[in-house]
């Protein structure tokens, strides 16, 4: 089976510059890198201090393991009193991915984790915005397979977004689609507007 880089070079590239006219393979929109983002927020609330050490340890691990990369721990750069967040607090954990090992990971998702989380439907296209990034949800961190279910204590969510060179949100949705992202066809937005 072709690898999602191997796939970038050989289908999506010329399906592209088909679809767009480009002259180059260069102006070709491809993926610049992948953002893992998980907050603690709920999962340390109410917590002691060793709970939510434990919890944060806990995320990291699980995060690093999935990613193969080691996860950043993220701050609170000011004091927000309604979340209870006070400055230089733990609010989360954040992994950013390139080349080879951001290819690895976004296989393994579209392959591995989306096919096996519950309910799933397809990313929705709304996902892309205007500059043609993707962003989307797992709400199970257990649907990767490096993830054993016996081992864990808790399940947890976390966010991917995906940033491409595209210039905008229709390269982008076309770029996701050649590689294979399984984004859910909007019903012709145009047909809806008019109503």
């Amino acid at each position: 089976m072709m690898s999602l880089q191997e796939k970038y070079k050989k289908e999506a590239v010329p399906a592209l510059m088909k679809q767009f006219g480009y002259s180059n393979a260069n102006q070709v929109p491809r993926i610049e890198k992948a953002t893992i983002n998980c907050g603690f927020g709920k999962m340390v609330s109410g917590k002691t201090k060793e709970e939510q050490r434990k919890i944060q340890e806990a995320v990291t691990r699980d995060l690093t393991q999935i990613c193969g990369q080691h996860a950043v721990v993220t701050k609170a750069r000011k004091s927000i009193a309604s979340f209870k967040i006070r400055e230089g607090q733990n609010i989360g954990a954040k992994i950013t991915l390139r080349r080879s090992r951001m290819y690895d990971f976004l296989e393994r998702t579209i392959t591995a984790a989306l096919p096996r989380s519950r309910d799933f439907q397809g990313i929705s296209a709304k996902g892309v915005d205007q500059d043609g990034n993707l962003a989307f949800g797992i709400k199970e961190h257990i649907a990767f397979p490096e993830i054993s279910p016996e081992k864990i204590n808790f399940i947890f969510s976390f966010e991917i977004t995906v940033t491409t060179t595209a210039r905008n949100r229709e390269e982008g949705l076309a770029l996701f689609q050649a590689l294979g992202f399984p984004v859910k066809k909007i019903e012709n937005e145009k047909v809806r507007m008019k109503k």
